[in-house]
């Protein structure tokens, strides 16, 4: 599978984004690195760091790979509060906020740190939402502790790496294994060819902008390369039938991350799983379209 370039979201959300989060009764953690004071809670033997906004019934939501939490409150956690529901964001293990513990992580990790993390905040049973990663991180949570997910929204997901998902990932980390650093504009490039539509590669405005931000992430990946060896490639269709929340599915029609048609996978595997795909958007399509993707989670979300 291609190593999630998500990572450039931690600079893109930062960029838009500066936030001071306030809890009453939690630890406070100062991340000088992206400017914020944050909560935290202890989950699976590492700090946490967290956001909590508005009012409501509470949704949780977990980002992909080496990307903030704070991506979410560019588009979608403002339309969540604006819809009733407070929303949980949080840094996983390995993005600056939280801890970086070294070595190299596994989806188990990121599912326990999770899993400890709703129950420090005594969440469940909770909405859920996740994106990339972080989607198929709330898939494994509603494998393998049912009691804590009301119902979940993947986003850019899959159950398994297809042959050309394999080699890529095998790619990947065999250029993370030479200790090759690849200058930040080659990065950049090839970041936003993998990660974006056609429709925003052909607006010259938009490409320029997208390039710069990634441009600018390029240095940013050093305390997430423990996520960089996170294994998404075994097939989990058969587990994923054991899921009895409810669930959807939204797919991008140019992800080539996690193309629709192994998105598709995941919602045949799910019992009474449904399916949307949204158009001219690539892997980030909750950047590149946030209305449409926005009204997809509220509108399933209501259901539950």
């Amino acid at each position: 599978m291609a190593q999630f370039n998500e990572r450039a979201e931690i600079n893109c959300g930062a960029a838009f984004t500066a936030r001071i989060l306030k809890s009453e009764n939690a630890p406070i953690h100062d991340d000088e690195k992206l400017g914020r004071i944050m909560p935290y809670v202890k989950s699976n033997g590492i700090r946490l760091a967290y956001e909590r906004s508005g009012q409501g019934e509470p949704v949780l939501l977990i980002m992909g790979s080496s990307a903030g939490g704070h991506v979410w409150t560019m588009h979608q956690t403002p339309a969540l509060n604006n819809a009733g529901y407070e929303t949980i964001t949080f840094d996983n293990r390995g993005v600056a906020g939280s801890d970086a513990p070294p070595g190299k992580y596994s989806l188990a990790d990121m599912v326990a740190d999770t899993k400890g993390l709703i129950e420090a905040l005594d969440l469940g049973p909770c909405r859920i939402v996740g994106a990339s990663m972080g989607a198929m991180i709330a898939q494994e949570l509603a494998i393998t502790a049912p009691h804590l997910v009301r119902c979940a929204v993947l986003i850019a997901t899959r159950s398994r790496a297809d042959a050309v998902r394999k080699a890529q990932w095998a790619a990947d980390h065999a250029l993370l294994e030479s200790g090759i650093q690849l200058p930040a504009s080659y990065a950049a490039i090839k970041s936003v060819l993998e990660m974006l539509s056609p429709k925003t590669l052909n607006d010259d405005s938009a490409a320029a902008t997208w390039l710069e931000i990634f441009e600018l992430s390029g240095g940013s990946s050093e305390k997430s390369n423990g996520q960089s060896w996170v294994d998404t490639c075994e097939d989990r269709r058969e587990a994923l039938r054991g899921i009895s929340a409810p669930c959807r599915v939204v797919a991008f029609t140019d992800d080539l991350i996690t193309p629709p048609h192994l998105a598709a996978e995941v919602a045949e595997a799910i019992p009474d799983c449904d399916f949307v795909e949204i158009p001219d958007c690539g892997h980030l399509g909750h950047l590149e379209r946030p209305d449409e993707v926005n009204s997809a989670v509220i509108e399933f979300l209501a259901k539950y």
